[in-house]
């Protein structure tokens, strides 16, 4: 079933911490401007792939979304999870479970941007810095903040399986559990509940909820932080999923395709699809974080701007330190 049947059918279901200062400074070779010179209509290609894709298939801003965050948290932005095993013996980093699920669509974003810039400027942009600068123009196109994004990131030259775990959380993770991956990339617990805003947008899997609504406990037939209703509509929409495995949910059913704040009003009314999103509205750490930003869009959407600068900061690699890939998914 398609992400657009999903909207349809969840349709009818209505759902202070300080952040630390962000102390890191970019590498003094990163620019706004970083291709005015050497290639001059790098943004309005991207521009352009990306409109063209987001009207194709709507989805592709969660997915490009998400693929930006997972390949930042992993060893830095550096485009890493592009690269495809060299041999059955030597996982990439895509082959870890945790990115099985990420969308065909998000790559071929990066890929035909990619494809039209060696055309237009061969060898000079990286994959790196086509995926940071079209992340923050799908999230702007589909209503989201509008950022500054710094350029002249260099993409790795290998990626490892074994590196992911441990980087990216899990649905069935507690909070202290999320808190701790967040802050050992230096980000505060708001900036972790921010950056769970993204889920405003996307989808998941049944399968990563389905022990939410189905036979929770011995006592309890589903998650009693649910809103009733929402697990009948998503019992009856998952009700194949074994046999099925790419049935899905909106991670928002009241705005799906829309970035906006109504993810943590949906946290508020039990409303929340994953247990590590449905619990951060009641874990006292993060709770007063989750009641701001559903009464405070504007707060949200600035707070998420500056963590999103953040994340595309994170160990990213210059000069030397990597390559511009003529290819994302082979080094040169």
């Amino acid at each position: 079933m398609s992400p657009p049947l999903l909207l349809l059918l969840l349709l009818p279901f209505l759902v202070l911490v300080q952040s630390r200062p962000n102390t890191q400074q970019p590498p003094p070779q990163l620019k706004l401007d970083f291709y005015a010179k050497t290639c001059p209509n790098f943004g309005k290609i991207i521009q352009d792939v990306i409109t063209n894709k987001q009207m194709a298939v709507p989805s592709s801003a969660a997915g490009v979304l998400r693929l930006f965050f997972h390949d930042c948290v992993v060893g830095g932005c550096d485009a890493s999870l592009f690269l495809i095993s060299p041999s059955a013996s030597h996982a990439s980093e895509r082959d870890h479970d945790i990115n099985h699920s990420l969308p065909g669509d998000a790559f071929d974003v990066v890929i035909r941007a990619k494809t039209r810039l060696e055309v237009e400027c061969p060898g000079v942009a990286s994959c790196a810095d086509i995926l940071a600068e079209a992340t923050r123009g799908l999230i702007s196109m589909v209503g989201g903040p509008f950022y500054p994004v710094l350029l002249g990131r260099r993409d790795s030259r290998e990626a490892h399986a074994n590196d992911v775990e441990g980087h990216i959380a899990r649905p069935n993770m507690s909070v202290t559990q999320i808190i701790n991956i967040f802050g050992a990339k230096g980000f505060s617990v708001q900036e972790m509940v921010t950056l769970s805003g993204a889920h405003t947008i996307g989808f998941s899997h049944c399968s990563e909820f389905a022990s939410r609504i189905f036979n929770f406990s011995a006592t309890q037939d589903h998650d009693p932080s649910m809103n009733p209703a929402y697990v009948e509509g998503l019992r009856k929409l998952c009700a194949g999923y074994r046999k099925d495995p790419t049935l899905a949910a909106f991670n928002d059913p009241m705005t799906a395709g829309k970035f906006d704040n109504a993810y943590f009003v949906n946290l508020q009314n039990g409303f929340g699809l994953l247990a590590s999103d449905q619990i951060l509205a009641s874990d006292p750490r993060t709770k007063p974080i989750v009641d701001m930003y559903a009464k405070d869009g504007t707060k949200f959407f600035k707070d998420f701007g500056k963590a999103m600068e953040k994340v595309g900061m994170l160990d990213v690699k210059t000069g030397d330190q990597g390559e511009v890939r003529k290819r994302c998914d082979t080094p040169n």
